[in-house]
């Protein structure tokens, strides 16, 4: 949906793994094995993933002011449990918040929205004001006020529809 450039960082997870389900068409890429191999899942933990891609879009709809779409586990829950180490990168001394072990599909995203905290982005993650859309894109206006995740798409349509309705 969106012409914008990916989030950076670990909210590229975030974004990618809401985007994972088109609301206009219904198509849902966890439901192929393509798309299951891209987060590293088995079919088993489908369900997981799908209730982790709800609470996230209901987070980055809060992010753009809006309620969320239906009732959703709330995403606090979700990654209550998630095992956090520091990572030292050795060559250059960096450190980031990494998963503990295997790292789980919920490990990994609380990994990426606590990076996201530190670096003070992860409520320029959003999803798209439009009803039929809620695509997740990163927020890369100045002011931060940014509403779809396309303006030549969603936007002009929202756009069009405002016309329209004044009658004019």
């Amino acid at each position: 949906m969106s012409d914008r450039s990916p989030a950076p960082g670990g909210l590229g997870l975030v974004e990618a793994l809401v985007n994972t389900l088109d609301l206009e068409t219904g198509a849902d890429s966890l439901s192929t094995p393509e798309g299951r191999a891209r987060f590293g899942l088995t079919e088993d933990e489908v369900p997981d993933a799908r209730a982790l891609r709800e609470s996230l879009r209901a987070a980055l709809l809060a992010h753009a002011g809006h309620p969320p779409h239906r009732a959703v586990l709330p995403l606090g829950e979700l990654l209550a449990g998630a095992p956090l180490v520091v990572a030292v990168d050795p060559a250059d001394g960096s450190a980031a918040l990494a998963p503990a072990g295997k790292g789980t599909l919920s490990d990994r995203v609380a990994a990426a929205v606590a990076e996201a905290l530190v670096a003070d982005t992860w409520s320029r993650l959003k999803a798209c004001e439009a009803a039929d859309c809620h695509w997740a894109y990163y927020d890369r206006s100045p002011a931060g006020r940014g509403r779809w995740c396309s303006m030549r798409v969603c936007g002009a349509r929202a756009k069009m529809r405002r016309y329209r309705a004044r009658g004019t």
